[in-house]
């Protein structure tokens, strides 16, 4: 009969509290426009470039979302996954959002058709010359005797 009895001291609510805010959400994707998932965000207030404001991580669809503080000026923002990385940059100010500048930083990329071919050309050069040096050499080796 206890257990049939409502208990005050077992129950708990759920409450909501809702803001409207101004934020940045960041999408960060790789060239091919696939996501990068779990990839390491930093945020670097603008008068603080040295030292990340804010880290995280995106979500599997290479998202984050983050809100700046009252400070005005350039906000950098950092995306980084395997070697791979881009840096964006907006302008954040007392009048709203501004214009988001994104710089991607170096990153390997596969080699295209051209870069292929050239570096192929590079080889076969690289191959040829050896070989008309070592021959040269053996020449004048033989000379020598």
């Amino acid at each position: 009969m206890l257990l049939a009895a409502p208990s005050p001291l077992l129950a708990h609510g759920a409450l909501l509290e809702l803001a409207e805010t101004r934020a940045v959400t960041v999408h960060a994707h790789y060239d091919t426009g696939a996501p990068m998932a779990a990839a390491q965000v930093a945020v670097f207030a603008p008068d603080d470039p040295a030292t990340p404001w804010l880290t995280g991580r995106t979500d599997d669809d290479g998202r984050f979302t983050f809100v700046p503080d009252d400070r005005a000026g350039r906000w950098a923002v950092q995306a980084r996954q395997a070697g791979h990385g881009a840096m964006g940059y907006i302008t954040w100010g007392a009048a709203g959002p501004g214009e988001a500048t994104v710089l991607a930083t170096a990153s390997p990329a596969a080699p295209d058709g051209l870069q292929r071919l050239v570096l192929a050309a590079c080889v076969v050069w690289a191959c040829i010359s050896t070989a008309l040096y070592l021959r040269r050499r053996r020449a004048e080796a033989g000379e020598a005797r």
